[in-house]
């Protein structure tokens, strides 16, 4: 996200117009809490995890009570454009922001899930997606040595993708991903297809699933329950995958839509998403982009089914 605060500062001060930055999100916002963003304030960034803007929940911004104080703050400080970096949530807050005061407002998608319609991808996504890879690497050394079975959960809540592609880019045996969810056991799937007396370590990638609990805790207890006789061991990366530096197409991705939501305010778009498609800059209404699903190529599941024997 810094790498996206940098570009935008950037590309707006290269057309002669003002930056404020909002720290803390739609809660800064509603609290006043801007700041003024120049060239030098956004140098030494790029390279840096995370946004040192900072980033809140807002409740509060969900009324219109607190919008409207939001809005205060915004003419206050003569503002007339906002861009939002962000994911469903924040791109839903800046379609009702839009609506209420007739803002134009630009969103670019920035989520680990890679959930947003409309972009092949979204920042964060492929830094998140490496630093999983890494850790199952280091896993699989001792799933080898004591031949086991270890259910690695990932986030990802109804989407898939990290824990898909990371299956694939680690060699897991198997990934357990909501898109995949028919009325097939995948687990007894797994355990037919992906262990065989001459594989006796096994990795599973599992998508967290806060709703109805079926993450990797869940499927382990099966198999010590169902399927006796295997060491089982349960690993949940939780938000390491949400730090450590951008990786190079981060970085490039992150810059060419910083630069894309000035382009697109420049034209007189408003209350659109910046997006990536076939590596090409796209436009994608709100509503669009946080309400359509975004599907997993279902050949990257047969893919890893392939693999994995």
């Amino acid at each position: 996200m810094n790498a996206s605060v940098r570009a935008v500062t950037r590309a707006a001060i290269h057309k002669g117009w003002t930056v404020k930055g909002i720290c803390r999100g739609f809660q800064g916002l509603i609290e006043d809490e801007v700041v003024d963003l120049t060239t030098e304030s956004v140098s030494n960034t790029i390279q840096r995890g995370g946004t040192f803007l900072k980033s809140a929940r807002s409740k509060e911004f969900r009324t219109p009570e607190g919008r409207q104080k939001a809005y205060e703050t915004f003419t206050r400080h003569g503002m007339d454009a906002l861009i939002v970096i962000g994911g469903n949530g924040s791109l839903a807050g800046a379609q009702d922001f839009a609506k209420d005061f007739d803002v134009p407002c630009i969103g670019i998608p920035g989520t680990i899930d890679n959930d947003l319609y409309g972009t092949d991808t979204t920042i964060g996504y492929d830094t998140a997606l490496n630093t999983i890879v890494d850790c199952v690497d280091k896993i699989r050394d001792t799933a080898t040595s004591h031949d086991r079975i270890f259910f690695v959960e990932v986030m990802g809540r109804d989407a898939g993708f990290l824990a898909q592609n990371s299956a694939i880019a680690a060699g897991a045996e198997a990934a357990i991903i909501p898109e995949d969810s028919t009325d097939v056991d995948q687990l007894a799937e797994f355990i037919g297809r992906g262990i065989r007396k001459s594989k006796n370590s096994s990795i599973v990638l599992v998508s967290e699933s806060p709703q109805d609990g079926k993450g990797a805790q869940y499927y382990a207890d099966r198999v010590t329950r169902e399927y006796p006789g295997y060491d089982v061991r349960v690993s949940i990366l939780g938000h390491l995958q949400r730090g450590g530096r951008p990786t190079a197409y981060d970085r490039i991705l992150a810059s060419r839509l910083g630069v894309a939501s000035i382009e697109a305010l420049d034209e007189g778009q408003r209350n659109i998403m910046v997006g990536i498609d076939d590596d090409h800059i796209v436009y994608v209404p709100f509503s669009r982009a946080i309400k359509m699903d975004k599907p997993i190529d279902p050949e990257l599941i047969n893919v890893l089914g392939v693999l994995s024997i």
